[in-house]
């Protein structure tokens, strides 16, 4: 291994039965292939998926396991949605009832920023590993709530990780109206893990039942992750029904004045 080549596990790179395919060679199906991590010394139970971990600038190594099954040669493209992976063949061919595991590197950039990535290997149609590659370096959390609005049945926004870390974000709900609160919800985990950079479009329900008939409400929404992550965004509906206008006048006034005397008190106290 030369100078700045990191091997992320300790899999030693067999190249036993694998071969590079001739250039007429036409890759087959992959419906009985399977592929897996190659076992480490400290992982022979096998593991779950890839993980490489480094500084920006070095080169990292593990080893993919082929496996065929079947009673003849298999030809199988790779392909990474995981970032700076390249292979040390492409395509490969494994001979009928053999396992080829395949070599790769993963070559971080020197100005790549710290932070978890994801993604995976893919070899032919559909067989796929999952990778995970930490850059080392300073480590940010950080989460914004965007774009909250009430639409139709549901309260509408955005989750943004602003970091450098995967994020799992929990989300609490409160609504306030002229005459009080009209919605909580307790801080609860979304079934979502939000990358580095990514955006996610999401929806809470807030079906027509549970809303004010007659109101003006603001909906706050609050959202928290790991490592002290967290963001708050908020949106202001007005309520109106079909049958509003019989609601009592005083009724509407009343709320009306408690509007304009809680905004007084605020503005009050912030002089």
């Amino acid at each position: 291994m030369r100078a700045g080549v990191v091997a992320a596990v300790l899999a030693a790179p067999v190249c036993a039965g694998l071969t590079a395919p001739a250039a007429s060679a036409v890759p087959t199906t992959s419906a009985s292939a399977s592929a897996s991590p190659a076992p480490g010394p400290v992982t022979a139970g096998g593991r779950p998926y890839l993980y490489l971990e480094g500084p920006p600038g070095t080169v990292l190594e593990d080893t993919l396991t082929l496996t065929n099954p079947g009673k003849a040669p298999l030809t199988l493209r790779l392909r990474a949605t995981a970032p700076w992976v390249t292979f040390a063949a492409n395509p490969v061919t494994v001979p009928p009832r053999t396992r080829a595991d395949v070599p790769f590197s993963v070559t971080v950039p020197p100005d790549a920023p710290p932070g978890d990535r994801t993604g995976t290997l893919r070899a032919g149609d559909g067989v796929t590993v999952p990778v995970r590659l930490r850059v080392g370096g300073p480590r940010l959390a950080a989460l914004t709530v965007e774009d909250v609005r009430v639409t139709g049945d549901s309260i509408r926004y955005a989750l943004v990780n602003r970091g450098n870390t995967v994020l799992a974000p929990r989300l609490a709900v409160r609504a306030e109206g002229l005459f009080g609160e009209v919605l909580r919800r307790a801080e609860r985990p979304l079934r979502l893990e939000l990358r580095p950079g990514r955006r996610a479009e999401l929806t809470e329900p807030w079906p027509g039942p549970e809303r004010p008939a007659l109101d003006r409400v603001t909906v706050r929404l609050d959202a928290t992750a790991g490592e002290g992550a967290r963001g708050a965004a908020a949106a202001t509906r007005t309520f109106v029904t079909p049958w509003a206008p019989a609601v009592p006048a005083a009724a509407v006034a009343a709320g009306a004045v408690t509007w304009w005397t809680r905004r007084r008190r605020a503005r009050g106290s912030e002089t």
